[in-house]
């Protein structure tokens, strides 16, 4: 099972955004907490010091990768003076900070902001298990893949010329994906990963992760999963829960929705069509789970599927000039 494209799936139901910031020192960027963001920041020039909630102070050298998979608050300073605690700002934003999409050879500090804004309870096991902040120091010799789709999604960031629709949320695609390999391979302890890293190389448990999805649409119960995994059905509850980190039929509902928002933002099928598709026997069925799933009814988030749109931040942004 390809682990990575399963974390990618489930962060393209959630909404994307993507933008180039050129900023002039001296300055701090605060970011609001936003719960259910899974957000990258890419310091493409200059260097910067992080701050979070708890006082810990982030240096973020020129090239290095910062990942908040739960979009938690931090503040962004240009100096080590201002990492001490930053009042936020209200208002309008301070002339100190610059947006601009096109290159501007004069900002000191330019960054590449990626996010997806996921619904509540979207966020894979994977992605539940790390740390609030991830930094991956800049080496393009050693990853060379990340370094390159970075620099190909800021160009285009940059550059904004046609095609741009097609070609950004498909770099987006491409730099989170070799982020979660250098994440994932960088680190014998999986840098957090370890309950999910270990449920699907777990022989038992992967044998039952692999089957759920292999064919999402059977009607699994918890015993046939047992036996699947070679384990009787207790064992096999408890093992896959302590591993996954939640009971095994309540993964199965979570695959299975997820596969249906991807069907329903990439695909005309009807709501019947994608409900058996998915395993549930009735639309009804279906649109229920989906509902409380995502909030919404399928045929509504349909209508508002999600498009990667670099010009509106997924994140509240305030700077304060320092």
């Amino acid at each position: 099972m390809d682990v990575l494209s399963d974390v990618l799936a489930v962060l393209r139901t959630g909404r994307p955004f993507a933008a180039r910031f050129s900023l002039n020192a001296p300055f701090a960027d605060h970011r609001r907490s936003h719960p259910h963001g899974f957000g990258v920041q890419v310091m493409v020039r200059g260097d910067a010091f992080v701050t979070t909630e708890d006082g810990e102070v982030i240096e973020v050298r020129e090239g290095d990768v910062l990942v908040t998979p739960r979009g938690s608050a931090h503040t962004v300073v240009s100096d080590s003076l201002g990492a001490q605690p930053v009042a936020e700002c209200e208002g309008e934003t301070p002339a100190g900070l610059i947006l601009r999409s096109a290159d501007d050879p004069d900002a000191s500090h330019v960054m590449v902001c990626l996010a997806y804004e996921l619904a509540p309870g979207r966020a894979h096991p994977l992605l539940g298990a790390m740390p609030d902040f991830t930094r991956l120091p800049a080496d393009p010799a050693a990853r060379p893949g990340l370094a390159d789709a970075i620099a190909m999604l800021e160009t285009e960031l940059r550059a904004e010329r046609g095609g741009g629709d097609t070609l950004v949320p498909a770099l987006l695609d491409a730099v989170l994906m070799y982020l979660l390999r250098a994440v994932l391979e960088g680190n014998d302890r999986h840098c957090g990963f370890d309950g999910w890293a270990a449920a699907v190389t777990d022989r038992s448990i992967g044998a039952a992760v692999q089957a759920i999805h292999a064919e999402p649409a059977r009607q699994w119960t918890v015993s046939s999963l047992g036996e699947v995994a070679g384990l009787s059905r207790s064992a096999f509850s408890r093992r896959f829960t302590e591993l996954v980190g939640q009971p095994p039929l309540s993964y199965l509902t979570f695959w299975r929705l997820t596969l249906a928002a991807r069907l329903l933002a990439d695909t005309d099928a009807p709501l019947a069509a994608v409900a058996r598709q998915v395993g549930y026997a009735s639309e009804f069925a279906f649109a229920a789970a989906f509902k409380r799933d995502f909030g919404q009814p399928p045929g509504r988030f349909r209508k508002g599927a999600p498009t990667c749109d670099p010009a509106v931040p997924a994140f509240q942004r305030e700077a304060v000039p320092v």
